[in-house]
């Protein structure tokens, strides 16, 4: 729904919730069959402020709610031909924001966002190493830290391997982690 619909539901609801506010505290019709200048002109206020109250309020909550686009944040699957070779370049997947890295322990599928900052790190091929281009940091091709002002290494994704040589990473559980362990790589064919 776009935000002008919300406001409109929003101040439909207002307007309504004024109209019984002003119907239930008003001076009994049997006494006073005309609106005072008074109770108008309180309702009118009172209406206006509503609405507005309830359009930040629709605006607050629609500015943070969470705008989920995109694959990261699911369970991906690269195909088997994308699969980088044991030591060959990762395999880079744009929309999952990982690489896919064959060590000789098996895969690992690495988050490209630096553990300093949260800048993307791109790999270097002629010097076989993760570069963070923000503030220097350099991970190893296993996401370890070589160098830089980064805390820990690099997080990992969960990696599964399928039957037809395709792997599925979830990219909703990135793992941190404080060293590489070879039982974070997963085996692969």
């Amino acid at each position: 729904m776009k935000r002008s619909g919300i406001g409109a539901i929003i101040g439909v609801a207002a307007a309504s919730a004024v109209w019984a506010f002003g119907h239930l505290s008003s001076v009994p019709k049997a006494i006073n069959n005309v609106v005072s200048r008074r109770n108008f002109v309180r309702n009118a206020a009172l209406g206006a402020v509503l609405i507005v109250l309830g359009q930040l309020a629709a605006g607050f909550v629609r500015f943070f709610w969470p705008n989920k686009i995109g694959a990261f944040g699911s369970v991906l699957t690269v195909a088997a031909s994308d699969v980088p070779e044991a030591g060959g370049q990762p395999f880079t997947y744009t929309p999952g924001k990982f690489y896919l890295v064959n060590l000789d322990e098996g895969l690992i599928a690495l988050y490209w966002k630096c553990t300093h900052l949260g800048c993307t790190v791109p790999w270097v091929a002629s010097e076989e190493r993760f570069h963070c281009p923000c503030h220097g940091s350099i991970f190893f091709e296993n996401g370890v830290k070589e160098s830089g002002p980064a805390p820990r290494p690099l997080d990992y994704f969960p990696v599964t391997v399928m039957a037809d040589g395709s792997v599925q990473v979830n990219t909703g559980a990135p793992t941190e982690r404080h060293d590489f362990n070879p039982d974070q790589a997963v085996p692969y064919p």
